[in-house]
């Protein structure tokens, strides 16, 4: 039988300690909860100073040529809040971070009042116009996400990534010829609308478990995979989250503000240029809800991870909410409906 390579994480870590004359001032290296990815993250308590966050990779890196460096650069000069980078080691696979803590927009809002909480989410959805309008003024090649977007091939690949994940491996639904072709079908119709879009710069990810309070202030995380989208596609994320309970009129306020502060003019601040866009959104809401669908059933079947079982009910209700509002899909309706309809 093959034998697996030892673990040899703490040794780099000590390394790197060693390396940069942390050691001398480090009190303790505690592990933290990862994300999805297969990077580590390890907090090292220093003395007297603010302690520092260890990204550790697999393997080597090449720090430069990181998306997530490249991103962070873009982001800093909008400006809008991220964690700052205090070090790194290619050879050791370790980038050092800026403490955050361990607050996320998520685990703070069952301690606000609804005013707190209102006001926190307008600060998010205000990034989320910093990124449209800054990430238009920046657009150069020299930045990573100016050169990917969500394109059919992607917006496809995520909506089969549901269908192989979700459906099949976590459901188990056998799904038929007839019914696997009518699902490509509307796969089809919705990305080509979402494609088609104007693009703006999107975060890719943007919800309460990727703002982290600290502080008293806001901060983006996660955003390497940051990319151009439609401009529905952050708002979405943050107000369609698996995460968070919100209410109709809560969502109407947050896009009402957002368009408010986008300066909308003419035709697009009429009553039918902001049903047109709520329109859109809805439509970005049910691509964005059964892409995380197939993301909850990858980490649990294929990644042995089940805490996000707990957040399917949530993302179901929202799929289901916004079919109903396009007849057209009546295939995906009825997939839903025949193979799910205990899932509530």
């Amino acid at each position: 039988m093959e034998r697996r390579a030892p673990d040899d994480t703490r040794d780099r870590i000590d390394h790197y300690l060693a390396s940069t004359g942390l050691n001398a001032r480090a009190a303790k290296v505690v592990p933290l909860t990862g994300d999805a990815s297969d990077r580590r993250y390890f907090r090292v308590l220093l003395r007297d100073e603010p302690a520092q966050v260890l990204a550790v990779h697999p393997g080597p890196i090449d720090f430069a040529a990181l998306p997530f460096v490249n991103v962070a650069k873009l982001l800093s000069e909008m400006p809008v809040p991220v964690p700052r980078i205090l070090g790194h080691s290619d050879e050791l696979g370790i980038i050092a971070l800026q403490d955050l803590g361990d607050v996320t927009l998520q685990a703070h809002l069952g301690t606000v009042s609804p005013a707190e909480h209102a006001a926190l989410y307008r600060q998010a959805v205000t990034f989320i116009e910093v990124l449209h309008r800054r990430g238009a003024e920046l657009t150069s090649r020299e930045y990573v996400p100016y050169g990917i977007a969500f394109d059919v091939e992607k917006l496809t690949w995520e909506l089969n990534f549901f269908t192989k994940h979700f459906l099949e491996a976590y459901r188990g639904v056998l799904l038929s010829d007839g019914e696997r072709e009518a699902l490509a079908r509307e796969y089809a119709s919705i990305v080509n609308e979402l494609a088609g879009e104007p693009r703006v710069l999107c975060h890719r990810d943007y919800h309460s478990r990727n703002l982290m309070l600290h502080e008293g202030n806001l901060y983006i995380i996660d955003f390497q995979d940051a990319r151009l989208g439609p401009d529905t596609y952050d708002l979405v994320s943050l107000l369609r989250d698996s995460y968070v309970d919100f209410t109709e009129a809560q969502i109407e306020e947050l896009i009402a503000f957002f368009l408010a502060m986008r300066g909308h003019t003419g035709q697009s601040d009429s009553a039918a240029g902001r049903q047109e866009f709520r329109r859109r959104f809805d439509l970005m809401a049910l691509q964005r809800n059964l892409k995380a669908l197939g993301t909850f059933g990858f980490q649990t079947t294929s990644r042995g991870n089940p805490v996000y079982i707990q957040y399917i009910p949530r993302t179901l209700s929202y799929v289901r909410a916004n079919l109903a509002k396009y007849p057209r899909f009546s295939a995906l309706r009825a997939v839903l409906g025949t193979h799910l309809e205990e899932l509530q």
